[in-house]
């Protein structure tokens, strides 16, 4: 996910796609433990973009 496209998400979506991502995250890693992934930035993107959400959805609650 873009920037701008985490900028157009609601609360609530922020919060379930957050969810989602932390899950899918969470998932390729143990998969990449067991059995090496063909292709391993697949858990760099999903990471990367759970902290972007997780920063639009901190900076949403501040405000």
């Amino acid at each position: 996910m873009k920037k701008q496209e985490v900028k157009e998400l609601s609360i609530e979506e922020l919060k379930e796609k957050l969810a989602e991502y932390k899950k899918q995250h969470a998932d390729l890693k143990m998969a990449h433990f067991v059995t090496p992934l063909e292709n391993p930035l697949q858990i760099r993107k999903a990471r990367r973009t759970a902290a972007r959400l997780a920063t639009e959805l901190t900076k949403r609650e501040n405000q």
